[in-house]
């Protein structure tokens, strides 16, 4: 059985950042770098939207919305789970880690202020504060820009257009 326990010993990374920083190819490229090395990875995408995972006419979504309160939907090629909340509170990082299968690493794009490591990919040119002057937990920074002088003790800081150097730090740190 796979409970929150065995989820938190698993290794978690938290990827974050302001919208349009570039987390997505960043996670995109690091994902495939992994699985192309045997790696497995898991992800959980958090987002403050609805989602739209099936047209509303297919019989998943008829039935789903009809009443029941998850929905697994299986093929030969991949699964997925629906879960609907019906005013439930929203599953915690801690729940939601604990729904996963095992992996080598999963990394976590949202949640920023769960107390988990992070790595912040940042952008000066999107033009907002960067997050991790004011979070702890934020481990390393994946920037186009040079390292301030006022950076944190302990804070790695990576070159975002050095993919290979991102993803070697990741996989240093995963051996560790």
């Amino acid at each position: 059985m796979h409970n929150a326990i065995a989820a938190a010993a698993q290794p978690v990374l938290g990827v974050i950042g302001r919208s349009g920083s570039g987390k997505t190819t960043l996670l995109e490229y690091v994902v495939q770098e992994m699985a192309a090395r045997g790696l497995r990875v898991n992800l959980i995408k958090h987002s403050h939207h609805d989602l739209a995972l099936e047209p509303p006419q297919k019989d998943s979504a008829r039935l789903r919305m009809a009443g029941a309160a998850e929905v697994l939907v299986a093929s030969p090629y991949r699964f997925a789970i629906v879960h609907e909340l019906r005013g439930a509170p929203e599953p915690t990082l801690t729940q939601q880690l604990a729904r996963m299968g095992p992996a080598d690493l999963t990394l976590v794009e949202g949640f920023k202020t769960d107390p988990i490591a992070k790595l912040e990919v940042f952008r000066h040119e999107v033009g907002q504060a960067p997050l991790y002057p004011h979070d702890p937990h934020v481990i390393a920074v994946a920037s186009d820009r040079p390292a301030p002088d006022d950076l944190r003790s302990g804070v790695a800081w990576l070159d975002l257009n050095d993919r290979a150097g991102v993803l070697s730090w990741l996989l240093q740190r995963l051996a560790k």
